[in-house]
Formats: structure tokens, C-alpha cells, sequence
């Protein structure tokens, strides 16, 4: 009796997986049979296969490897469960049949068909390899949430562009849908806005930068900046396409837009006042003003920001928003009584209503932090963060939720209370098993409100993180647990464990720092 192949360590794992014996041989005379609209596909499988093998994977109507849409050339088939992102894979000795019923599950599956493949095949240098090993393999998958996210946080510490295609290609590889880009915050704005030049030109840089957490009144003493152009921000929404990644921005409003104050002064509730960009950590106590101006700022900073992004969302953050100056302010109490609201207080979910019209006008979805569940207007598509019972109260009030609770998807947590671990924002540590074990739709939801869960994301603020390398270590492997859980459901630990064990060879081929 021929032995039987190891088990896959494939990260997400897929929902139907069996390996043969036997496998599929790639090289230079491999050719790809490219059904009607599936050469997206082939090209991602040149373009990420190509660097280590070098194989031109050549197009041919007698291809050994066959990329299709529908039942193709492969026969008949079931594909109206597989949805977006779903795909059916077989490898057999002498013929791969790669199948969706959208190109986007055959981005997918270029994925699944890279983690077959020896870990060398990731490299970024060529192998002396002429000959790569497939697998034999039947494999049907289907994702359980349609958002799969991850946030980097690009205001607090600036990261170029071409950091972020390698960002969005490792999300790829683990089957992540979304790349959450937080845009601007109290210490900086990145984004371009030809309206408003001064937005990057005096809010994209710091004078220096706090030296541990909140409070700790020590400074570095170096001056950090940096902001984007449109052409770098459109051309990596492009790339992330082509790789089954959706670029949703985040501009914060009507809190956490210091680095907004210090270039345009007049949004504020003080207009004659001049401020610069924070050089602290933690919630800045200066907000927009709710005059009109600044509604008509926000709808022209918005317009641009959509022209760039065709992401369905948009995220206009939304949370830690003082009302102190709001209360103090002639102005905002004038608004308060012209609206009929019962206090300073109402005007924060007043303003994002607002702002969250013009973007449904626009044929978005707007995206909020919720502090409670229940605060958000109800067009908002909520992400909660603080506690596990706000995804169920925001469910429950009809919303769409991400659940991002921060016990499970902060990265910025440490990930061990080890004395070798790297500055982590100060809280609870984030362990491996802590995110493999967050389930995104709450124990006690019914039905329907389990049905209004979009998924789960993970969060990497970066107040303490200014590298790429501390940033990939930070989220390597617990985004891949976040992966799992988003995409496999709840899966055994040890099962995950140990297929860990063998991504991590992948995670090393590709350069990645990462926690042991």
C-alpha cells in the first residue's frame, strides 16, 4: 500500500482538503490553458511564481494547467455555492484544473496553489530549481466571512508606498480581503488633496515624536513626515486589485484630526487659534467645529478620497471624540438648538449622519468606530473594538459589524509578557491562541443578527511601531490565526498549531520577521 502524503499545512484551511498520492510537475514546458476572463489569474500566477522559478508559464490551448470560470474545459460542475472568493482545485499527475465562479476565487486559489508548492517558490531570488513539485490534491473552499481585514496605521509613523504593496502581498497569501488604511490622525495626514495642499504640506509632519506611552513627556527630537501622491495611492489600489485586496481608506472625523487643525485652522472650535501637529500619544482633545465650513470641508476632503478609492466602504473612524470644546463653544451650542438636539453631546452622531449622507449619496457605505454598538447612525456599518457585547447590540439595532475587539485583533499588543518582546502599546498581551480563539459572531446572536456579521480585522496601531520589520513581527503569525478564523471558522488549536509549524518556513522564504 503506496504511503500516504503529509497533511496540507495550508493557512487559511480550506473547507474541503484531500491530498494523494502523487503530484503535478511545474516547469519550463508547463503551459496554462486561460479560459474567458480568467488571464487576471494567470498573470498574478506568472507574476508571483516567476521571481524564485522563473518559469514563463506560457499560455496554450492544450495546457497541462487550466485556469477557468464556470465548469470550463474541466466539465461540468456546482459552482453556485462558491459565491465571490470560492474555488475548486485538483491537481492530478498530469493536469491542474483551477476553478471559480468569479475571478476573485481564482485569485484565491493562486494562493493555495503557491502554499503547495516548496516554500522556496515564494522567494524573492531565483532557486536553482528546474523542477517544482505540486501536489496531488482535491480541494473545495469557500470563505466564511466575506471581510477578512487588516488595519495599518500609516498617520502615527509614515510608511512608503512600496512597503505597502509588500503589506497587501502577504495579505494575499493569506487570503485577507480587505487592507484597512488609516490615513490621518492627530499626528499626521497622509492623504493627498488637491483642494487643500496644505493638509500634507503643514499636517503631513511632526516637529518630533513621544518616547514611550502616553504621558511619559519624553521626545525624540526628530522631525517625521511624509504623505502620499494621488498617482502612488490609485496605482496601489490597482496592485491590491489584482491580488484580490480591497483598499478601504480611513479619514478620521470629527475627533483625532489635530495634524487637519494645525493646516486649516478655521475647522476648529477656536478659528483664530494655531496649533501644530501633536507630537503625543493618546486622545487629543481638539475637534472640528460643526459650523459650515467644516461640512463642506469634509464632503470636498471625501469626494477626492473616493475619486481615488472605488472601495464599497469608506471609514470616517469616528471614536474618542471630546465634547469638551463643543460645550464651551458659541458656535456649537447655536447648532445644538438650530438641530433640536438635547446637547453638546448629540453632536457626534449629528456630524458623521451628516457626513455619512453625502457618502451614501455617493454610492458608498460609511464605516465608524462604535464605542457602545449603539451610537452610530444607522446607515454606518459599525466595527466595534471595545467590548464582545457591542457586535451584538450593533447587530441587533440592523447594522452591519466588523468585530475587531481589541483583546484579540490589536496587534500593537505584545505577544508575550517575554522580556525580549519589542515596545508594544501598553495593555493586555495578544497571544497567538487569544486570536485564533475570537469568534466574530457573538455566542449569543440568533440567526439574524449572526447574518449582519460581515467578519473580523486586525489592528496594528503604530505609535511604538516605526519599521517595517517590527510591523511585519508584530503581525506575523497572529494575522495568520485571524486568517483562519475569518476564513476556516473556528478550527482545532493543535490542528493550527501544527500547520503553523510549517507555514512559518513559507513566512521565512518570504523574509518575513516573525514571532517564534
Amino acid at each position: 500500500m503506496p504511503a500516504q502524503p503529509p497533511p496540507p499545512t495550508l493557512i487559511p484551511r480550506p473547507t474541503e482538503v484531500a491530498l494523494r498520492p502523487g503530484h503535478f510537475t511545474l516547469d519550463a514546458d508547463t503551459t496554462l490553458r486561460i479560459g474567458e476572463g480568467a488571464e487576471p489569474a494567470a498573470e498574478l500566477l506568472r507574476t508571483l511564481l516567476a521571481p524564485a522559478t522563473g518559469l514563463p508559464l506560457r499560455p496554450s490551448p492544450a495546457g497541462q494547467f487550466t485556469l477557468a470560470l464556470g465548469p470550463g474545459p474541466g466539465g461540468p460542475g456546482d459552482f453556485g455555492g462558491l459565491g465571490e472568493e470560492g474555488y475548486v482545485l485538483t491537481v492530478d499527475p498530469h493536469a491542474v484544473l483551477l476553478r471559480a465562479a468569479h475571478p476573485t476565487g481564482l485569485l484565491r486559489g493562486i494562493q493555495t496553489v503557491r502554499q503547495l508548492l516548496p516554500p522556496a517558490a515564494l522567494s524573492a531570488d531565483p532557486q536553482r530549481v528546474t523542477r517544482w513539485p505540486l501536489p496531488c490534491a482535491d480541494i473545495t473552499d469557500v470563505p466564511r466571512h466575506p471581510w477578512r481585514g487588516a488595519m495599518l496605521d500609516v498617520a502615527r509613523h509614515f510608511q512608503p508606498v512600496s512597503y505597502l504593496r509588500r503589506y497587501v502581498d502577504l495579505l494575499a497569501l493569506h487570503k485577507i480581503s480587505v487592507f484597512h488604511l488609516h490615513l490621518t490622525d492627530d499626528q499626521g495626514w497622509r492623504m493627498p488633496v488637491a483642494a487643500r495642499p496644505q493638509l500634507t504640506e503643514i499636517g503631513g509632519h511632526r516637529a518630533e515624536s513621544q518616547r514611550g506611552p502616553a504621558g511619559s513627556g519624553v521626545y525624540d527630537g526628530i522631525p517625521h513626515g511624509g504623505a502620499y501622491t494621488t498617482g502612488e495611492l490609485t496605482g496601489l489600489v490597482r496592485y491590491a486589485a489584482a491580488r484580490g485586496v480591497t483598499v478601504v481608506p480611513e479619514i478620521e472625523m470629527p475627533g483625532h484630526v489635530r495634524a487637519a487643525l494645525a493646516a486649516c485652522p478655521s475647522l476648529g472650535n477656536h478659528p483664530g487659534r494655531t496649533l501644530g501637529v501633536w507630537t503625543r500619544w493618546g486622545v487629543c482633545d481638539t475637534v472640528l467645529g460643526v459650523h459650515d465650513e467644516v461640512l463642506d470641508f469634509c464632503r470636498g476632503v471625501l469626494d477626492e478620497v473616493m475619486d481615488v478609492f472605488p472601495s464599497p466602504y469608506i471609514h470616517l473612524g469616528g471614536e474618542e471624540c471630546p465634547t469638551h470644546e463643543w460645550t464651551h463653544s458659541a458656535a456649537a451650542r447655536e447648532r445644538v438648538a438650530a438641530e433640536g438636539l438635547p446637547g453638546p453631546e448629540a453632536l457626534h452622531g449629528w456630524f458623521l449622519g451628516k457626513i455619512g449622507e453625502h457618502v451614501v449619496k455617493n454610492g458608498r457605505r460609511p464605516v465608524g468606530w462604535a464605542e457602545t454598538g449603539a451610537e452610530l447612525p444607522p446607515e454606518f456599518t459599525v466595527m466595534t473594538w471595545r467590548d464582545p457585547a457591542h457586535t451584538l447590540t450593533a447587530a441587533r439595532r440592523g447594522h452591519s459589524v466588523i468585530n475587531a475587539h481589541h483583546r484579540a485583533t490589536y496587534l500593537d499588543y505584545a505577544q508575550s509578557d517575554g522580556p525580549d518582546e519589542p515596545p508594544a502599546q501598553p495593555g493586555a498581551v495578544v497571544d497567538l491562541r487569544a486570536v485564533h480563539a475570537h469568534d466574530p459572531v457573538p455566542e449569543k446572536a440568533d440567526a439574524e443578527a449572526a447574518g449582519r456579521v460581515l467578519g473580523t480585522q486586525a489592528q496594528l496601531w503604530t505609535e511604538f511601531v516605526r519599521t517595517p520589520a517590527h510591523i511585519e513581527y508584530l503581525t506575523y503569525p497572529r494575522l495568520c490565526a485571524l486568517a483562519e478564523r475569518g476564513w476556516s471558522g473556528a478550527t482545532d488549536w493543535s490542528d493550527f498549531r501544527s500547520r503553523i509549524d510549517g507555514h512559518t518556513a513559507r513566512l521565512d522564504a518570504l523574509g518575513v520577521p516573525h514571532h517564534p
